[in-house]
Parts: C-alpha cells; structure tokens; sequence
C-alpha cells in the first residue's frame, strides 16, 4: 500500500463548504483506503490505497464522494509521499539567506500547466512576493500576509487555467512527516 497526501480546495472557509474532519474521515474509508488521518480543519487527508490508479483518478474519486453526500464541488489534489518529499527537498526558497521559513507557501497544481500559460505569468512582478513554478508546484515567498499576497490561488487558477491550492510551509512538512510515519507503522 502507498500513502498519499489530499489536499482539499476551499472547505471551511468562512463557514462555507463545511465537511467536519470526522465525516471527512468516514467519507474516506467508505472509498476503502485505509489508516485514514486528518490534518487541520482545512481538508488534509493523510491515507493508504492499495489502488493502482494515478493521482487525478484517486481525486476524482473523492470528488465524486464528496459530491454525491454534500451537493458541492470540491477540487482535490493527491501527492504522494515519495512526490511530497521530493517537492520539499526542492524548495529553491531554502536556498537563500536569511530564509524565514514561516513565509514560504507550497500552492499545488492538479497537473502541469501548459508553458504558454506559466510563461504568461513568468514575467509578472510581485515584489516583494514571489514564485517559482516547478512541475505541478508553485514555490511561494510571501513576506508579508498570505492573505494580502495578489499571487493567491485565485491568480493562478485564471491564469493557468487550472485547479490549485495552498499550504503552508509547516503544514507541507507536517504532512510528509504524517505520512512518513503511517508506512513505517
């Protein structure tokens, strides 16, 4: 079995998409994965599938549960711990001096975007805010509030045209670490 990391888009923000982790829980093994374990209020799902489907199909799956017993749509991102770790060894944020790593910020995207639309934003300014796309992550360098950045989800979805949340640096660590210990149970 491999474990692998749900990444919820937007439930329980502002009292709106509201799924209690528990129900989230149960939701999950319903699906047959198994050592089900969430993270925060803001849809994290640590678990293990012996299934041999790619990480969109996995995500489909579980929006379609969520659909069927909430009514709303809710997209899901899936990594896997092996992707996880890899995505956190190379953060080119960590690379720089004086690094406080309280303000990096991981947003992940459902598939790689297309280079004409990662090139459309490439040259765009933010500073002091900034990003680096790599595969189906956007490294983020946010110094100020997350909250006030321009460079929110909501800006890389219109702009390449794809599914993507946020988390932040701890919470990614926190995480891998989560999922780390379930295979070595």
């Amino acid at each position: 079995m491999q474990s692998f990391i749900s990444i919820l888009r937007g439930i329980n923000v502002s009292g709106q998409k509201k799924i209690l982790m528990a129900d989230l829980k149960v939701l999950y093994e319903d699906l047959k994965f198994k050592d089900v374990k969430t993270y925060i209020q803001s849809g994290n799902v640590i678990f293990k599938s012996a299934e041999k489907s790619s990480n969109a199909g996995l995500a489909k799956r579980i929006e379609e549960a969520i659909f069927k017993k909430y009514s709303f749509d809710v997209p899901v991102i899936i990594r896997s711990e092996d992707e996880m770790k890899q995505i956190i060894s190379e953060n080119p944020f960590l690379k720089g001096k004086n690094i406080d790593e309280k303000k990096l910020h991981i947003t992940f995207l459902s598939e790689i975007p297309s280079e004409e639309n990662a090139m459309s934003i490439q040259s765009m300014d933010f500073f002091p805010d900034r990003f680096i796309i790599r595969n189906k992550e956007i490294y983020l360098l946010i110094p100020g509030s997350y909250g006030e950045t321009k460079i929110s989800n909501a800006f890389f979805e219109k702009k390449l045209k794809i599914k993507a949340t946020t988390r932040n640096w701890n919470t990614v660590n926190k995480l891998t670490e989560m999922a780390f210990q379930q295979i070595n149970k």
